[in-house]
């Protein structure tokens, strides 16, 4: 293993809950991934709705297609599942959560130039809580990021404090409550760097993104690892130690789950709006970033 972080930087994400490694994807990968990602939208033409591969923007028609996010593009694409192992990334991986590593999920959000939509504030923790928190998500940058385009936006420490309620209605929607949640968000650092870079944040930082409304892309492929002792709470199912530890990229596996004192709340009842955190979030009546819809309208305010 490498080690590409030098310690303050490691440092940094013990205690701010996430940093940023400038330009991490060679460019040849790079390009490669845009080529890729250029031909799955391409071939959303054909899709009339949301499935398992495609989450796709409102606004959606064969003549313009408008995909919000591809989902899991590990397991339905062999470029994906390939770069998910990438060794510049998996060194990063060995120096923040340790040398056994468990691919965890991924998405692709295509934050489209103009109308590409906002994520409510959110802690990943709270969709998919586990036996410990060394989780985190590695978000590759397939463009250029700004404060014009939609960029992560960061509570520096807050993955040191509560798990917030993600619940609406008495189901959970995968958004906070920003008026009761006590944060201040004017405090929120943006994650911005030139094409290529790859972000690392921890699972229980509150993070979130507005509406992409330049016009420049801002599309982020995101990686969620979990160290190889920390068990998934939920939703392992029926799935065998086998098929479990085929999802390592790093090191071995264990039947010991490592468990740690952190605060957890189950994502229950599920969500109404199930399929992904886009849909996840209509539910919650109380909009903090502009969205498509209403930004020809005056802006909510943030108890709406």
């Amino acid at each position: 293993m490498t080690n590409r972080l030098s310690p303050d930087q490691v440092q940094s994400y013990r205690d701010q809950g996430y940093i940023l490694v400038e330009r991490l994807i060679d460019a040849e990968t790079l390009d490669a991934l845009r080529r890729e990602t250029d031909a799955i939208v391409e071939a959303a033409r054909s899709v009339e709705q949301n499935d398992a591969v495609y989450d796709l923007e409102d606004s959606h028609s064969p003549d313009t297609p408008r995909v919000r996010r591809i989902k899991t593009p590990r397991l339905h694409f062999p470029f994906f599942k390939t770069l998910s192992e990438y060794q510049p990334i998996l060194d990063v991986l060995g120096q923040l959560i340790g040398p056994d590593v468990r691919y965890q999920g991924d998405k692709l959000n295509l934050k489209s130039a103009e109308y590409g939509a906002p994520v409510e504030w959110h802690q990943d923790w709270a969709f998919y809580p586990h036996t410990n928190d060394d989780l985190l998500a590695a978000g590759v940058f397939l463009d250029d990021c700004d404060a014009s385009n939609g960029p992560l936006l960061m509570i520096p420490g807050s993955h040191q404090g509560p798990t917030y309620d993600h619940h609406a209605d008495g189901a959970f929607c995968g958004a906070m409550e920003p008026e009761s949640s006590g944060i201040d968000f004017d405090a929120a650092v943006q994650v911005t760097g030139p094409a290529g870079s790859v972000s690392f944040h921890h699972t229980r930082i509150v993070h979130g993104s507005g509406l992409n409304t330049s016009g420049a892309d801002r599309r982020l492929l995101l990686y969620q690892y979990a160290a190889a002792d920390a068990w998934p709470l939920s939703g392992l199912g029926t799935r065998s130690l086998e098929d479990f530890d085929s999802w390592l990229v790093m090191g071995n596996g264990t039947t010991e789950p490592r468990l740690t004192d952190v605060p957890v709340r189950m994502p229950l009842p599920p969500a109404v709006h199930g399929g992904s955190i886009y849909e996840n979030q209509k539910a919650t009546g109380r909009r903090f970033f502009e969205t498509y819809k209403s930004k020809s309208k005056p802006a909510p305010t943030r108890s709406s």
